[in-house]
């Protein structure tokens, strides 16, 4: 037996033992769900020559979901436009992970890998030659805090604290308070007024 389960991923040699035969795939039922961002990738979204649509040119985040359920984990990914025809998308997206609240502005900070937040999840049709088959889809992101916890079907908290993001390096980070524990009085010496 190799040692190849304990290695990180890696790219495949066209001769290689395969032995993993994957996860199984998790259909999710429409409703809520907490989610938790793995990934993001900055691309461009370009229109399509033959039927453009509304948006023009722009840059795209892709952004990596999982959503751990009893049955399993699905991932899913979730296009946002950095345009501002697509604004309200971003603010809501940005508005379930806890860094952007209902009316202020925020410059978006794409440090964003382990941030929880809570979506709505419903299904779409398929197209082409996946016609006949449902897919599961982001409707629409939740605002930290607009969240029904009691609706959450997978809530593993009944809160969810806001997103923190890291500060880069180098920069100065007020310690957390805690508070100090009584000590003991001191034995001998003075003992007060």
């Amino acid at each position: 037996m190799t040692q190849q389960y304990n290695q990180p991923e890696r790219e495949l040699g066209w001769e290689d033992e395969i032995v993993n035969d994957g996860g199984e795939f998790v259909s999710l039922v429409p409703g809520d769900y907490q989610f938790t961002v793995k990934g993001v990738e900055r691309t461009r979204h370009t229109p399509n020559t033959q039927n453009p649509g509304k948006l023009p040119a722009c840059n795209k985040a892709v952004v990596s979901i999982e959503i751990e359920t009893a049955d399993g984990t699905a991932q899913l990914k979730h296009n946002l436009f950095l345009h501002t025809s697509t604004e309200g998308m971003l603010s809501a997206f940005f508005g379930a992970i806890g860094q952007k609240k209902h009316g202020e502005p925020l410059r978006m900070n794409w440090n964003i890998i382990g941030a929880k937040g809570v979506c709505r999840i419903n299904k779409r049709k398929g197209t082409g030659q996946y016609a006949d088959q449902e897919f599961d889809n982001i409707k629409s992101m939740i605002y930290a805090d607009e969240v029904d916890w009691s609706k959450v079907l997978n809530a593993s908290q009944p809160q969810q604290p806001a997103y923190q993001p890291q500060q880069p390096q180098g920069q100065y980070q007020q310690p957390a308070y805690q508070p100090q524990q009584p000590t003991q009085p001191m034995q001998g010496g003075f003992k007060g007024f």
